[in-house]
């Protein structure tokens, strides 16, 4: 247990605080909505019917479809796109997909390579971009539990308010709609935009995240090995 705990620290390190900071998120949520309805003479609700509620859903959901947005596009665009000096990116030259050489994959593979990059044709095609599969599938996933979730939220406002309700498609083009994905977005792209920059500048010692300490700027960590 000991060796799997330290071999597996990083991941299981964000798997506690996620799992802490989603059920603070859930305690917070219930506490302000039995406030407000407190405050209108309306029913107290149980703390599982709030996790439940689309109210909750639509704020998990809008976090985790940007979140996950954020890492797509960036394993994306890490492909082409090159920023001289961060150990974000690849050194310049070396933009584009690479051979298969250099790859490891196919007839270049080691012996203990993963079986489907030792494969040829739909398998090695699907596992050589199954990062950014997975991560488009879970954003795509998300982005659709938000709307639904939203449509949801917003229809019952609009019932309270007495308006009509909403379909889904209406609601893709809502303000309400927008106003939630995009501030959410901003946020993403601005924190890898600076973390590209400042890295390239600043230190961490020992961090992965970080080029030794005594790097010139414009040299990338490849370069330095």
């Amino acid at each position: 247990m000991g060796r799997f705990v330290k071999d597996n620290a990083l991941g299981l390190f964000f798997f506690v605080l996620f799992v802490a900071a989603l059920l603070g998120q859930s305690v917070a949520g219930f506490l302000k909505t039995n406030e407000e309805l407190a405050q209108h003479g309306q029913p107290l609700e149980s703390y599982l019917g709030f996790v439940f509620s689309s109210d909750f859903v639509v704020d998990v959901a809008e976090n985790w479809q940007s979140e996950f947005l954020q890492f797509l596009l960036f394993i994306v665009a890490t492909i082409w796109l090159v920023q001289r000096g961060s150990p974000e990116s690849k050194k310049p030259g070396d933009e584009g997909v690479g051979t298969d050489e250099e790859q490891k994959v196919g007839r270049h593979a080691p012996e203990n390579a993963p079986a489907w990059a030792k494969a040829s044709g739909w398998r090695r095609v699907v596992y050589e971009n199954s990062l950014v599969l997975v991560m488009g599938g879970i954003f795509v996933l998300s982005w659709l539990v938000q709307s639904f979730a939203g449509t949801v939220v917003m229809n019952e406002e609009n019932a309270e308010h007495g308006q009509p309700p909403v379909t889904w498609l209406e609601y893709l083009g809502s303000p309400d709609f927008w106003d939630r994905t995009l501030q959410n977005w901003q946020s993403e792209f601005l924190a890898v935009g600076t973390m590209v920059a400042f890295s390239i500048f600043l230190r961490q010692r020992a961090s992965a995240e970080s080029k030794p300490v005594g790097v010139a700027h414009a040299v990338s960590s490849e370069e330095s090995d």
